[in-house]
């Protein structure tokens, strides 16, 4: 069994290659991110299971693995991957979507607050008062109590039902919209899921936690973020082309809402001349909402599951299509 990792963000694989050589395999590791598709092609044609992070695994990949059964997202989202071509060519894909889940509900909720209550404007008057030898709050503007607000959240999925309980905590009545949550998953959270606009045009902090696919590519755009209230924050945690960043931009530089805290990007990193880069009112982080120890062992003991269970033959933990040969 040939395992091959198209890309990786640990320190190293050593870990994987000894759990690999026990299950009867040999681990091939690369550092392919942004890679043309005939490079990868080239490194993936004999391999049986493909373990892959943010590389794009198209068409014309998929056409090149003749030996592949089996690809392993590493993380939640899979939109770098072409589920449908991989389930024409039998090729089973999974990934892990239990894991970070408390890492991101708690850089979102971080974002949420910091913007909300001028975190960086309370480090210039943190700077200027120490300068003057005098407590100055002149730069600080209004800021208003978070508890008595309304939530919003964009999905309410595993990270976003946890941002909800945080939300509550924090005295937040929360609107959620979420058009996939069931009637009893929508009771077990005492919620009622809600039309965006609704959601966006009364929500006083508003997390996004949705998928990424053509139907909600620039889900918030100009139209939608004219909806907001002027003193709203908006927080993306998620998929950088979730929210279309120039539109964002002139909306917090215009003063038509609040500000933004910004994880996830279209183009990652960020270009120097990012819309979004020296806004006062909009913090940006560098996609690490998933970041923490735990989390990063986690998901690598998750992904080792699934090779033995690949070994086994067993199906994925969780499968993102159906192949007729697992049934």
């Amino acid at each position: 069994m040939r395992v091959v990792v198209t890309d990786y963000i640990e320190p190293d694989l050593d870990w994987e290659e000894k759990q690999i050589a026990a299950l009867g395999g040999a681990l091939k590791s690369y550092q392919l991110k942004s890679a043309t598709s005939a490079n990868l092609a080239g490194v993936l044609s004999d391999a049986e299971v493909v373990i892959v992070n943010m590389a794009k695994i198209n068409g014309s990949v998929l056409n090149e693995m003749k030996k592949c059964k089996l690809i392993i997202r590493h993380g939640v989202g899979y939109d770098n991957i072409d589920i449908p071509a991989a389930t024409e060519r039998e090729i089973q894909v999974c990934y892990v979507p239990d894991y970070c889940a408390d890492e991101v509900a708690e850089q979102a909720v971080m974002l949420l607050l910091a913007v909300y209550r001028k975190f960086g404007k309370q480090i210039d008057s943190m700077n200027s008062s120490i300068k003057k030898g005098e407590w100055d709050f002149s730069g600080m503007g209004g800021v208003k109590r978070v508890r008595g607000k309304k939530g919003g959240l964009i999905g309410c999925g595993r990270i976003g039902s946890r941002v909800l309980t945080i939300m509550r905590s924090l005295g937040l009545e929360v609107l959620v919209c979420d058009p996939y949550l069931t009637k009893q998953r929508q009771k077990e959270l005492r919620v009622e899921t809600l039309p965006l606009d609704k959601v966006i045009s009364e929500a006083d902090l508003i997390s996004i936690h949705c998928s990424l696919d053509d139907s909600t590519r620039h889900l918030i755009g100009e139209r939608e973020l004219s909806l907001m209230k002027k003193d709203a924050v908006l927080v993306n945690t998620a998929r950088g082309p979730l929210v279309d960043a120039k539109a964002l931009a002139n909306a917090c530089r215009e003063g038509r809402m609040a500000g933004a805290g910004i994880d996830v990007f279209e183009s990652e990193p960020p270009k120097e001349n990012f819309e979004l880069i020296g806004l006062e009112n909009v913090i940006l982080t560098p996609h690490l909402s998933w970041f923490s120890e735990d989390a990063a062992w986690e998901i690598r003991k998750k992904i080792i599951e699934d090779v033995e269970r690949y070994v086994k033959g067993k199906p994925p933990r969780f499968p993102l299509n159906k192949i007729s040969a697992n049934g």
